[in-house]
């Protein structure tokens, strides 16, 4: 088996509060995988484990066969829930910086989907809207030769119209050998794109298929079965 990502036994604990519980997870490439669960489920938590920011309290976690590492962060491309761009920077500045730091980094992919949107690449970052702001955080994520892009609620608290571009760049710019992990509560607006969904609950796997697989099984679609499954 070609494996992306390994997860085994993987646990974290902040303090007293086991945030992940002896996980264990497989991921291969060429997939769109969605990472659900209800809040303090674990899935940020194990999205910083992936991308080297936070260490495991026991268990391991190989990416491409590799611990994180600075090695792995070469090849995962991040994009956390909040903002982390500099706003007195400009558009260009920012594309020359991403160029300068990761060598993967595609700056003519960027300016392009930047110039399709209409935005001057001399704008300062703090000019632009909230919806534009998330755009150019997410171009410079998918502009990266990465071989797993992680996503962390990439179209949370933006327009349905800033969300259909966000999902169309995801599926058209991403390397086709790679995977990309989404986690959003907004399952319905990417469940079309999805091919594999992994619902997390405890800090552990409750479940791992594909979104035909559990359409045929339950009957109903990933949404349905989300907030069957996690209904209180």
């Amino acid at each position: 088996m070609n494996e992306l990502l390994r997860c085994e036994g993987l646990t974290k604990r902040y303090g007293g509060v086991l945030a992940l519980n002896n996980l264990n997870l497989i991921i291969e490439p060429g997939k769109i995988i969605g990472l659900l669960g209800p809040n303090g489920a674990g899935k940020t938590t194990l999205i910083k484990l992936i991308c080297g920011i936070l260490m495991p309290s026991s268990g391991r976690i190989l990416i491409d066969g590799n611990i994180p590492s600075a090695e792995t962060k070469s090849i995962v491309s991040y994009l956390p829930d909040v903002n982390y761009l500099n706003r007195w920077m400009t558009v260009e500045q920012i594309i020359n910086m991403f160029s300068d730091f990761y060598s993967d980094f595609r700056p003519q992919l960027a300016y392009s989907m930047i110039q399709n949107l209409g935005i001057n690449k001399t704008s300062r970052l703090s000019v632009l809207s909230k919806g534009n702001k998330e755009k150019v955080c997410l171009i410079l994520t998918m502009s990266r030769g990465a071989k797993l892009y992680v996503l962390d609620e990439p179209i949370a608290g933006v327009d349905p119209a800033t969300r259909d571009y966000i999902i169309s760049t995801i599926i058209n710019n991403y390397n086709k050998e790679a995977s990309v992990l989404i986690s959003t509560h907004l399952i319905a607006d990417i469940e079309s794109v999805l091919d594999e969904v992994i619902f997390i609950k405890n800090g552990t796997v409750v479940l791992h298929n594909t979104v035909d697989g559990l359409r045929e099984q339950h009957g109903m679609s990933v949404d349905e079965l989300f907030r069957e499954v996690f209904k209180w």
